[in-house]
């Protein structure tokens, strides 16, 4: 039997603030219909009686992890004494809607900004959330400006004090977050937010734009010496750390705590170069999503950038959500030897692959595709069916045909990973296919988009504030539940929020 927790000691650690992770071992669907706040990743189990944790513990445990546990009685018995949370990111919504409540974030609704674009010249539009949701639909009017940039550009477009800046995202979190960033920054400029974003414009009855591409511009040098000034004065007030060098390179010899370093710019910048072992997390990203980057709650996290301002104005938000933040010096190197990640103590064998060609040649053999059910539905191998990772030992015993099966995944990595669980239940070969999918179009062979479901695609929940095609009664359900969001973390007692008011 694997070693337990209780959901109380479990919450004792988020309140005493030691460093632990929760993983919710099942599909992001299920997750998403409840959760506990900080529930993300290794080493605290727990599934709601599927039987996945099992499995998982001796996974993590192959990964070198000594103190994994599984959660007593799991998502139901930390129910009786805490908070579920639906949706993903949740922590981080909750944040936003207290940062609301406390700062008092102005808002407009959507009828009130589409009245003001159309009569007043002098007003922008920035658009807080990724480029990529941007150029999907966005409201009249609007430019590219993710919520780590805001600070960073908001002078060079609103260059006039009596420009009226409108701050929108797809929901809330971003538009509230985005919005209080610039008013924090001091900008002489009236900030607004777009209440409910994309959604309480459609559901308004307005219409969205398409295939938009305007992108705010970079600061010039006087803009950006604002910025990060302003930044500066912000970070300092909320007591936001800055180390150099020497103080990292502490951290990294630290074995006793968990390190995150992370390089905030726009992902075209560090793409453009970057030190070597920083990750990309852009800072208004990792502010609405830290939960995606940082699965340790307790954890030391380092932000860096070269100018200033998105890491003080990124990691000020993260102090007040309760993280150990740092800021590196911008005109610190940060050029660090990275620890050596050991290889996995008990690394799934490479037996039992075959390559492209091999599978053309197999008889009545049947092909299983681990992806992602997004990656899935947008080409996979030619009859390839879909099946879900943690039910694949289940849902292989109805694969069709007699001959071997094949699991295949993106890379391989995933399909490999899970051969074992594969064969369990089944009297057939099971192989992984070298190189998957990928080896395959690399082979210049093509794919079809034609789905076969051995598993429910339950593995990607359907954010109802993405894409085009979201019902209005599930747009509506979703900004009712955002707006709760702060009675319920008032009610649990275990986020460790604290909003900083204005400087005096």
């Amino acid at each position: 039997m694997p070693a337990a927790i209780t959901p109380g000691d479990l919450r004792r650690h988020w309140v005493e603030g030691g460093e632990i992770a929760c993983i919710d071992v099942r599909e992001e669907g299920p997750y998403a219909d409840g959760h506990p706040l900080w529930a993300v990743s290794v080493p605290v189990i727990y599934d709601n009686g599927e039987g996945y944790v099992g499995r998982s513990i001796s996974r993590i445990e192959a990964l070198g992890y000594r103190d994994v546990r599984a959660l007593e009685g799991g998502l139901d018995a930390y129910s009786r004494i805490g908070e579920v949370y639906r949706d993903v990111n949740s922590a981080c919504k909750a944040f936003g809607e207290l940062v609301e409540a406390i700062r008092h974030t102005p808002s407009l609704p959507a009828k009130d900004i589409k009245r003001l674009i159309e009569i007043e010249r002098d007003v922008v539009v920035l658009d807080a959330r990724r480029y990529e949701e941007f150029n999907t639909m966005s409201i009249p009017r609007g430019q590219s400006c993710p919520g780590g940039e805001l600070v960073y550009r908001a002078r060079e477009i609103a260059k006039h004090p009596d420009t009226t800046i409108v701050v929108n995202c797809a929901g809330r979190t971003r538009s509230i977050v985005g919005t209080q960033s610039l008013i924090n920054s001091g900008i002489p400029n009236k900030v607004v937010a777009l209440r409910n974003g994309t959604i309480g414009w459609t559901l308004a009855g307005l219409d969205l734009e398409k295939g938009k591409d305007e992108r705010a511009p970079k600061p010039s040098a006087a803009a950006c010496s604002q910025a990060q000034a302003s930044a500066k004065a912000w970070a300092d007030h909320v007591g936001v750390r800055v180390i150099d060098d020497g103080q990292l390179a502490s951290f990294h010899g630290d074995l006793d705590r968990t390190l995150y370093t992370f390089d905030v710019r726009d992902p075209e910048e560090y793409s453009h170069g970057h030190v070597a072992g920083w990750r990309n997390a852009p800072g208004g990203q990792l502010v609405q999503a830290t939960d995606e980057w940082v699965a340790v709650r307790g954890a030391r996290i380092v932000l860096h950038d070269n100018d200033g301002v998105r890491a003080r104005m990124a990691a000020s938000w993260l102090y007040q959500m309760g993280w150990d933040v740092f800021v590196l010096d911008e005109n610190a190197p940060g050029r660090l030897p990275m620890p050596e990640v050991s290889a996995s103590a008990d690394e799934t064998t490479k037996k039992g692959f075959i390559t492209v060609a091999d599978l053309r040649h197999l008889d009545n053999s049947t092909i299983i595709d681990l992806a992602r059910s997004t990656a899935y539905r947008k080409g996979h191998i030619p009859g390839a069916w879909f099946a879900s990772g943690p039910e694949i030992a289940r849902d292989s015993k109805a694969a069709p045909g007699h001959g071997a099966i094949v699991l295949t995944s993106p890379d391989g990595n995933i399909a490999q990973a899970n051969i074992a669980d594969a064969k369990k239940e089944t009297y057939r070969p099971v192989y992984v296919l070298a190189g998957g999918t990928a080896a395959w179009i690399d082979a210049g062979l093509s794919l079809e988009t034609e789905c076969r479901w051995l598993s429910e695609p339950i593995d990607v929940y359907k954010r109802p504030y993405e894409g085009t095609d979201n019902a209005h009664a599930n747009m509506q359900a979703y900004i009712d539940w955002e707006l709760q969001l702060v009675a319920q973390l008032a009610n649990d007692g275990v986020s460790g929020f604290h909003v900083a008011r204005a400087a005096a």
